[in-house]
């Protein structure tokens, strides 16, 4: 048997076959392993295998690319979610910031509770009454020596200064009467007068035509009918050329000292802007105001409303912040209502150039307390 299995030349080949298939049994048998178990390690991760869906597909395709573009697009993923909520962001700041912006000026400067507790159309006739009248006592204190801001020396020249001043200031008509005066100080010379000189002196004034007709008409009329003297009454002075329930009541209050309620521009402006009345006739208004206060307090009435109208309340731009009234008025906030721009707006006029500023009003009081002289005067 060993002889034979020595000469035969196919037994070495046969003899070492089986030891080389246990070896490369051995041997490929970790290779085989190898390549699942790298296929296996990605997924034998723990739980990460298990919960990633892409890690799944791209084991089971045996594909490594795919695997990396999947994490990539994963990370895209988590990156989208999370710029998306920034985008949602933007729209979500505003209700924060609104509120804030529209509160910080009302409440820093003056809370609308403080302004405005209710509102002045539910409020009963009492109330309107007690506050317009407090109104009224405020603005005495802050225009103590409120007054008509025409220069005249006695009712005749007033009477000529106002039909003067419609459509145009008083401190224009302050600046032209003195040389119409000086030429014609009584009724009787002005009704005399050369209808173009007038107009010449008039000019300034602004329709200066039609108001040398009025001056020169009403001189006449008071010549002719009431001997050179203005009238007391208001049925005589509305028969006048020019002359309306206005200028009648700015005679009749300042010069006779008969009250009255003058009901120009900034008046009107103002008792609707304080929702004392919501008529637009001048004829109405003066007698829905009057109901409100006593016959005495008539013509002071009218000028500390005028001058407020001049000074604060403007039509376009009132100064709300520096307004002594704010409390009271229904309509604060329709101005400026910071105090320090509130203050630019202030406007004061006396005699000299135009548009010239002055002090506030109490500045008209000078340090003893006596009245400072009249507006123009000097």
């Amino acid at each position: 048997m060993k002889k034979n299995a020595e000469t035969d030349p196919a037994t070495p080949e046969k003899t070492p076959g089986p030891t080389g298939k246990k070896a490369s049994a051995k041997k490929p048998a970790p290779a085989k392993r190898t390549a699942p178990a790298k296929k296996a390690a990605p997924a034998g991760k723990a739980a990460s295998a298990k919960k990633s869906a892409p890690a799944k597909k791209a084991a089971s395709a045996g594909k490594a690319a795919p695997a990396k573009k999947s994490a990539s697009a994963g990370k895209r993923t988590a990156a989208a979610r999370k710029a998306a909520p920034l985008k949602r962001q933007a729209p979500a700041r505003k209700p924060a910031v609104v509120p804030a912006k529209a509160a910080a000026p009302v409440e820093g400067v003056a809370p609308a509770k403080t302004i405005a507790p209710h509102s002045p159309r539910d409020e009963s006739r009492t109330a309107l009454v007690r506050r317009a009248r407090r109104i009224n006592r405020e603005l005495a204190e802050v225009y103590p020596y409120a007054h008509p801001e025409l220069d005249f020396e006695n009712p005749f020249q007033l009477l000529v200064a106002t039909v003067l001043s419609a459509q145009t200031t008083d401190l224009r008509v302050n600046q032209t009467t003195p040389a119409l005066f000086a030429r014609y100080p009584t009724p009787e010379d002005l009704a005399a007068a050369n209808p173009e000189e007038v107009e010449e002196i008039l000019r300034p004034c602004g329709f200066f035509r039609a108001k040398t007709r009025s001056v020169i008409g009403l001189s006449k009329a008071l010549t002719e009918d009431h001997g050179g003297e203005v009238p007391g009454r208001l049925d005589d002075l509305v028969k006048l050329p020019g002359v309306g329930r206005k200028t009648a009541f700015v005679v009749l209050g300042n010069a006779f000292g008969r009250p009255g309620i003058t009901v120009d521009t900034h008046f009107q402006r103002l008792v609707r802007r304080w929702q004392w009345t919501e008529e637009t006739d001048p004829d109405k208004i003066e007698a829905a105001v009057g109901a409100l206060f006593p016959r005495s307090d008539w013509t002071d009435l009218s000028h500390h409303v005028i001058w407020h109208g001049r000074r604060i309340c403007h039509a376009r731009k009132p100064a709300c912040g520096a307004c002594p009234i704010a409390p009271l008025c229904p309509a604060y906030g329709e101005g400026e209502t910071d105090p320090e721009k509130a203050k630019k707006l202030l406007k004061y006029e006396k005699g000299g150039l135009p548009g010239q500023r002055l002090k506030p009003p109490q500045a008209y009081l000078d340090a003893g307390g006596t009245p400072a002289p009249p507006l123009g005067a000097g």
